[in-house]
């Protein structure tokens, strides 16, 4: 696992020795995620295009009526 998104306010969920990227806000209900890389592995551009991936994915789970889990592996 390289990259992971983490739902901001919850707490079961960490990626302790990751490196926060940015938040992306869902567009629909408002819950953010903060994106985190594996330290070996930080790309800012890899950061931008796993947002533009997780707004898709968001969006997604409104159309099909479904929460956001905790937790969302993103691509490489």
């Amino acid at each position: 696992m390289k990259a992971v998104a983490i739902k901001k306010g919850q707490t079961r969920e960490r990626a302790p020795d990751f490196n926060e990227m940015g938040t992306l806000r869902c567009d629909t209900c408002g819950e953010e995620f903060i994106i985190f890389q594996d330290p070996t592995f930080v790309n800012k551009a890899a950061a931008e295009r796993q947002a533009r991936w997780l707004e898709k994915v968001l969006a997604d789970e409104h159309d099909r009526e479904r929460k956001h889990p905790d937790r969302i592996q993103l691509p490489d």
